[in-house]
């Protein structure tokens, strides 16, 4: 319980968001719903995924602003596979249909390449993430530009949707998504990957000072490369997830993503300075940027605004993250 309160003590903004999505819920109707929440898991879930892979870039207090890049990347390329043979629009139409999973790990393994791309130029040659990640963007945009000449992409295998798409229960409008099962596992993963490995020991000492950790013995390239590597998996693997989710894929799809993940990161308690962050706090400040959409939707806010309202968010977050940090010191 201590902890609980020691985290929202070290967060006013999660509170502020909290208290906000309450009023609202009480104020309007049908936001305490079954089907409010089945949509505000389905979208958490999908987030916390590619939040998980920036977390261990932000740790070491670098970033990934090609996250949403490869997202959309991976879900064109899980898309193209996917594709009906009978489907008329086929993009490829020589190409021959593939099994979901084959197509899932072709993802990932391009996801692990691009991933370790970045984390060769990074750890190698010492460009800074922010600019490495900036290029990668770019140059994964162009080529999911190439790869659909800018073509939507349906026709989907109707498994693969209902795979992704599916519940367990509809008692009285009661469901949870399959996708909450797929977030809480890799979200496991990660818990036990960042503290109870070496590597997860080696990712905070890095975030704390690199210089130190590498005279300590830390293998900081070899690190690195694999932080860099297991954010690119991660990235796949929701675009494979959100080409089902969607129903359709596109090149335009995943854009932005990066600065909610970025933005969740923060409000959960992962600081931009390094060396701080947990999943648990990845989780809540996930859950509490995708509440802070849908109040935005309940109160009829132009969704032009909602662009606006994330980016003073992301501002205030890092701002507090920063004070509370000079504080310390």
């Amino acid at each position: 319980m201590t902890k609980v309160w020691n985290y929202f003590k070290s967060n006013p903004i999660v509170i502020m968001l909290v208290i906000v999505s309450l009023a609202v819920g009480f104020t309007t109707n049908n936001f305490f719903s079954w089907a409010n929440l089945g949509n505000l898991i389905s979208n958490t879930a999908v987030r916390f995924i590619i939040a998980l892979g920036v977390s261990g870039c932000l740790i070491t207090k670098g970033t990934d602003l090609s996250a949403g890049r490869q997202v959309g990347l991976a879900a064109c390329l899980a898309g193209i596979l996917v594709q009906r043979a009978d489907y008329s629009g086929r993009l490829y139409a020589n190409l021959p249909e593939m099994n979901m999973f084959v197509a899932l790990i072709i993802v990932v393994i391009i996801g692990a390449l691009l991933g370790a791309f970045n984390g060769l130029i990074i750890s190698r040659l010492k460009v800074p993430p922010f600019i490495t990640t900036l290029g990668t963007q770019t140059i994964v945009y162009g080529a999911c530009l190439v790869l659909t000449d800018a073509q939507p992409i349906g026709g989907f295998q109707k498994l693969y949707t209902q795979l992704v798409t599916g519940r367990i229960g509809n008692v009285n409008g009661f469901h949870l998504p399959y996708l909450l099962f797929v977030a809480v596992i890799v979200g496991l993963f990660f818990y036990f990957l960042y503290n109870s490995t070496r590597h997860g020991k080696y990712m905070y000492a890095i975030g704390g000072n690199e210089i130190a950790a590498e005279v300590s013995g830390v293998n900081t390239k070899k690190s690195l490369m694999l932080i860099y590597i297991t954010a690119g998996m991660m990235y796949a693997f929701a675009g494979w997830l959100l080409a089902a989710k969607s129903g359709g894929a596109s090149s335009g799809m995943g854009q932005g993503y990066e600065l909610e993940a970025i933005a969740g990161c923060t409000i959960g308690g992962v600081s931009t300075t390094g060396g701080i962050g947990t999943v648990p706090g990845v989780l809540v400040g996930v859950l509490v940027f995708e509440l802070l959409k849908i109040v935005l939707q309940f109160l009829g806010v132009n969704p032009y605004y909602n662009y606006i309202v994330q980016g003073i968010v992301i501002i205030v977050a890092v701002a507090l993250d920063i004070r509370k940090n000079i504080k310390k010191k």
